[in-house]
């Protein structure tokens, strides 16, 4: 397989919301957000269906999800560090520098979110996150040891609710941001995309209004 941006960023979203199927040759991705699922399937360029998915239980929902069988990707994809038990067994990955930015994006479609809130006890009272998470605690710190090195941001890993999420706050964030994005070319989640935007525009107005202040 040849690296590129399109690709790094399916690796990304594959790491956080795929399946790897025991018998060596189907590969999974399930994702409440069809159009996550037709970017998934333009980038690999994939002519299969979109079908659904359910654990099975009585009553639960089903989720939009592709299926496709490739054996060579699903070997390619374990020598770079997937494993079928991804969940907790997955660690470091072989992302090239160049592409990482791009498999951080996926992984942030998947397994991202930013959120945002005013602070009364601070005159600058607007703050926000962005976070990562994971289940696993080898790959969440793979993943910050490799922002640090590349971006320069610190970041900080909390354990909540039994999963490790890695969290950076307003400062690293707006560099966090900025790095998935650059060079995007549209190959992102707009739900999430818009949502970061609108934070983005109102911390940049009140900074202003704050520096506007005698």
């Amino acid at each position: 397989m040849r690296w590129s941006k399109k690709l790094a960023y399916c690796v990304g979203l594959l790491l956080t919301d795929g399946h790897l199927s025991k018998d060596g040759r189907h590969i999974d991705l399930t994702s409440k957000d069809v159009e996550q699922l037709e970017t998934f399937k333009k980038c690999l360029g994939l002519k299969v269906k979109i079908g659904s998915k359910s654990s099975g239980r009585p009553g639960e929902e089903r989720y939009p999800r592709i299926q496709f069988g490739n054996v060579k990707f699903y070997k390619w994809l374990l020598t770079i560090g997937f494993v079928q038990n991804k969940t907790y067994g997955v660690g470091a990955l072989e992302i090239p520098d160049r592409f990482f930015s791009h498999f951080l994006r996926g992984f942030y479609d998947g397994d991202g979110c930013s959120y945002s809130y005013f602070d009364p006890r601070w005159r600058s009272s607007f703050m926000f996150y962005t976070s990562f998470v994971a289940k696993s605690e080898k790959h969440i710190r793979w993943l910050r040891k490799n922002i640090r090195r590349l971006v320069g941001v610190k970041g900080r890993v909390v354990y909540t609710s039994r999963v490790y999420r890695l969290q950076y706050a307003k400062r690293e964030s707006k560099i966090v941001i900025a790095y998935i994005y650059k060079g995007a070319d549209k190959i992102y989640l707009s739900r999430k995309y818009d949502k970061i935007m609108k934070i983005l525009k109102v911390n940049a107005e009140v900074e202003k209004l704050v520096h506007s202040l005698p």
